[in-house]
């Protein structure tokens, strides 16, 4: 076997081999690069199989680049599982694997703290092993991604690894998660003669919006003149009702620490701490206290739903971190929020799409009249003492796909009775007699305009769980020609799919009873498959005698 690229002496017998080979002498090796041939394609990762060697064989391949693992390897799945779960805390929880990757997820929303030096640190350690982050002090959502381990090469030392990992436990944790924690929030609100109360109303409005994402509401709101001496009053009572913080939204900006609102703090007996912030908008915010309650000043800029510089302390104050003169200092870097193209708008409820960047929704379809199954509704057979479809939902649910949509046709009102009190949307398919792909567009056509893809999943199949369609989510990755993610066990492909949206006009198109399956052939080399342990991905039960023999298997085990 002659390798092209191997590592010139002192040579180390156990070292990953990479390089160029003839297919017979590449069984069990790693394809390094994707090849398309005229049956479908072998995708780069793939440990070839007998009927790979076949396959690019009889295509007329005399030579395929590959890598053959060393006796000291780990796998690059293997490998980037063990990274993400070294650097996993109470606030991040690591996922599975796939094609190198491992997520470290956000267990809560929360706020993201990264030690640069640590993670510099541990970049430094060996080219193959790589940690990113998510900006630090980023906010995030629930299951966010906060950090990813990509392992670059197909395999790395395993002594490599455990060294990482030494390292990366024994000295101070290169990223965390500050979970927010509910806070009592106030809002004062100054006016001047003249000023239409609508405008008051819009910034109230606004200002829930912002506390909603940081796990707080808005306590009370308290409206009074721009003057010292009210906005004194207010902040005393604030204070000694239990109010974590106060915001000051005044008629006019604070120009100077003798301004209206400074003042105000100080006739109450509180503490300026710092004037103004490097960031735009929010040039013009206080950051003051009185006794354990913080002060926010904020500049009339702070009615708009875009991100503002406040939006920085009060997401550290919602996370409990103490903010100081220095820390609003240092907000420079990246404080330019005004003029960046592009910029979202987040937080309004009329304009943000929460995590539209990545926002998967499911689809159930569930309108099928069961044909095959006789006189009974397949949907409404009983597994393990409930309908079939509760389980489906029931998986989607507990998974991060969302919205869940369920299709209806034949018996819709039963089908509805059956999943009372779940969190699903129901849509009806007139034309549910035509076939699964009318079913198909009627889902498509209730997802929200901000998904970025979605999973379908098939009502008959009970045993598919939510880590499975989790699996498929982890490794959608449209950057890099994932944009079709299929499960797979013991090879076989099955369901759920994971589908981009820019499938979604072809998958709409199609007719019959095949759903979207002629466009996974179409589009080969954007599909992806997500290898699980769980036959369940293969399991539809759609007939008498795979209900049987599916009983008689459970019953057995």
């Amino acid at each position: 076997m002659c390798f092209i690229g191997k590592p010139e002496p002192p040579p180390d017998t156990d070292a990953m081999e990479f390089g160029e080979t003839h297919p017979r002498d590449a069984l069990g090796s790693v394809l390094a690069h994707t090849i398309h041939l005229g049956d479908g394609v072998i995708k780069k990762g793939r440990v070839l199989e007998a009927e790979d060697i076949a396959r690019l064989t009889a295509a007329g391949y005399h030579s395929i680049t590959v890598a053959r693992l060393g006796r000291g390897d780990l796998a690059e799945n293997e490998a980037a599982k063990m990274v993400a779960a070294g650097l996993a805390s109470r606030g991040l929880e690591a996922s599975d694997a796939t094609t190198g990757r491992a997520n470290l997820r956000a267990r809560a929303s929360g706020l993201l703290l990264v030690n640069p030096y640590r993670v510099h640190q541990l970049n430094r350690i060996h080219e193959a092993v790589t940690l990113a982050t998510a900006a630090p002090w980023a906010a995030l959502e629930r299951s966010k991604i906060a950090a990813t381990v990509k392992i670059i090469t197909f395999g790395v030392p395993e002594r490599t690894v455990r060294n990482w990992l030494d390292i990366a436990r024994r000295y101070p944790p290169a990223v965390r998660l500050k979970p927010f924690r509910p806070r009592k929030v106030a809002l004062v609100q100054t006016s001047v003669p003249g000023q239409k109360e609508a405008v008051l109303d819009k910034a109230r409005r606004t200002t829930e919006a912002r506390l909603e994402p940081l796990g707080s509401t808005l306590a009370e709101e308290r409206r009074c003149a721009h003057a010292a001496a009210d906005i004194a009053a207010h902040l005393v009572e604030l204070a000694e009702g239990g109010c974590d913080i106060a915001l000051v939204l005044g008629a006019s900006a604070i120009a100077d620490r003798l301004d209206v609102v400074p003042k105000a703090v100080a006739l109450a007996g509180g503490r300026i701490e710092h004037l103004g912030m490097p960031v735009d908008p929010g040039h013009l915010t206080l950051l003051a206290g009185l006794g354990s309650m913080s002060v926010l000043g904020l500049p009339g800029s702070a009615r708009s739903p875009r991100p503002h510089g406040f939006d920085r302390i009060l997401q550290r104050l919602a996370a409990g971190v103490r903010v100081r003169p220095d820390d609003i200092a240092r907000m420079g870097v990246g404080g330019l929020l005004k003029e960046v193209p592009g910029r979202p708008m987040p937080r309004d409820p009329g304009l943000l799409h929460r995590g539209s960047e990545r926002r998967i929704a499911g689809v159930i379809l569930a309108a099928g009249q069961s044909r095959r199954m006789g006189r009974v509704n397949k949907m409404l057979v009983e597994i393990d003492g409930e309908p079939m479809i509760v389980h489906a939902a029931r998986a989607m649910l507990a998974s991060r796909a969302g919205p869940v949509i369920v299709v209806l046709g034949h018996e819709p009102d039963a089908v509805r009775h059956a999943l009372r009190g779940m969190d699903v949307r129901f849509v009806h398919n007139p034309g549910f007699a035509s076939g699964l792909s009318t079913s198909l567009r009627a889902g498509l056509e209730a997802l929200p305009a901000e998904a970025a893809g979605a999973v379908v999943a098939l009502g008959d199949m009970p045993r598919v769980a939510a880590a499975d369609i989790d699996a498929l989510i982890d490794a959608f990755e449209p950057d890099e020609g994932a944009t079709i993610c299929v499960p797979t066990h013991d090879g076989k492909r099955g369901n759920p799919v994971l589908w981009a949206r820019r499938y979604f006009l072809e998958m709409a198109a199609v007719s019959g009873d095949v759903g979207a399956r002629s466009l996974i052939g179409e589009n080969a080399d954007q599909v992806l498959e997500v290898p699980r342990g769980n036959p369940g991905v293969l399991l539809d039960l759609d007939t008498p005698d795979a209900l049987r023999a599916h009983a008689g298997r459970e019953g057995g085990s």
